[in-house]
């Protein structure tokens, strides 16, 4: 035999869709803090909130659970998790050689189709930055991520990548207004999403860098004050 055969999954194909809808929603209320730290909410509340089943909810929260967004307390709830600075920073630590692996894997990998769009994003999230406008900023940073582990073709880096995703939205949706600069941030992202249009691998690993750099000062600076 070559391995175990694998167990059928208990959702269908409709469910698995309903669960990334559930999963797409829930993930955004949490990352922009309409769900707060330490809510306590309830499948039942979720289900009737969204519109959906409690089991497309129920397997969104398992996931987020996973990327510790939510803590699944059994018999007691679920409650959103906390922010813990002391957890970003360590989370930072890996996410500077995870991405710095996607984006000079996206640099190389990238067809002319997604190094057209990504030079498009480079144009727009400057623009994003000088209007201040951080919600149209995050649209266009999951829309720089989904091109980015689509370009990059690692499902390993992606499935890594995808761990940190939310709690990095939450933590800088969290603190940007007092410690933030849009701007730069937009820039950086830009200088990125440049480089990887331009097939500039080494290019952009350097600029994931002073991205990382960047946010890394930014999550001390909660720290410190």
């Amino acid at each position: 035999m070559n391995g175990p055969v694998p167990l059928p999954s208990t959702v269908d194909s409709d469910d698995q869709s309903l669960a990334e809808q559930a999963y797409a929603q829930i993930e955004e209320r949490i990352a922009t803090m309409e769900l707060k730290p330490g809510q306590i909410v309830s499948e039942n509340g979720l289900s009737k909130l969204l519109g959906l089943g409690r089991t497309p909810v129920r397997e969104a929260l398992q996931q987020l659970s996973r990327e510790g967004l939510v803590v699944i307390l059994p018999k007691l709830g679920i409650v959103v998790s906390e922010i813990d600075v002391r957890k970003q920073l360590r989370l930072l630590e890996v996410r500077r050689e995870v991405e710095r692996l996607l984006v000079g894997a996206a640099a190389k990998n990238a067809d002319s189709a997604q190094r057209a769009h990504f030079a498009h994003l480079a144009d727009l999230m400057p623009v994003a930055g000088r209007s201040n406008n951080g919600n149209e900023f995050l649209s266009l940073d999951r829309t720089f991520n989904r091109l980015l582990v689509e370009s990059a073709k690692n499902e390993y880096a992606t499935s890594a990548m995808k761990l940190m995703q939310g709690l990095s939205r939450r933590f800088w949706y969290a603190h940007s207004e007092r410690f933030a600069n849009l701007q730069e941030t937009a820039q950086l992202h830009a200088d990125i999403a440049s480089a990887i249009a331009a097939g500039n691998r080494d290019g952009a690993r350097d600029a994931l860098d002073r991205l990382i750099d960047n946010v890394e000062a930014f999550t001390r600076a909660t720290l410190e004050s």
